[in-house]
C-alpha cells in the first residue's frame, strides 16, 4: 500500500477577510475530493487572510498510481484557481506495510 500526501501552500491576492479565504478553500477542497477523490483539509495558516495551505492525500496500490494522482491535483492547483496562486508544493509517496 502507497500514500501519498502533498501540502499545497497558495497566496490569496487581494483577500482581506477570513470569509473571502474560506470560500477559496471550500471551492478548492470540494473539488480535489470531487474530480480526484482525495483527501483534503485545510492544515496551516488559518488565521492568515492572504495564505491558504491545504493538505490532500490518497492511498494506492500502485507508487506510479499514487504519483499520478498528486500529479494531477498539482496541476489543477496551479492552473485553476484565479484568486489563488500555488507558490509551494511539498510533496512525497511512502510505502506501508
Amino acid at each position: 500500500m502507497y500514500i501519498g500526501s502533498c501540502r499545497l501552500t497558495f497566496r490569496l491576492h487581494g483577500n482581506d477577510s477570513l470569509k473571502g479565504k474560506r470560500q477559496v478553500s471550500r471551492s478548492l477542497i470540494e473539488r480535489f475530493r470531487q474530480r480526484y477523490n482525495l483527501a483534503a483539509a485545510e492544515v496551516a495558516a488559518m488565521d492568515e487572510h492572504q495564505r491558504l495551505v491545504i493538505g490532500i492525500a490518497c492511498v494506492s496500490n500502485e507508487y506510479s498510481h499514487a504519483e499520478q494522482m498528486l500529479d494531477k491535483a498539482v496541476a489543477f492547483a496551479g492552473n485553476h484557481h484565479l484568486d489563488a496562486e500555488l507558490v509551494d508544493v511539498e510533496r512525497g509517496v511512502t510505502a506501508e506495510d
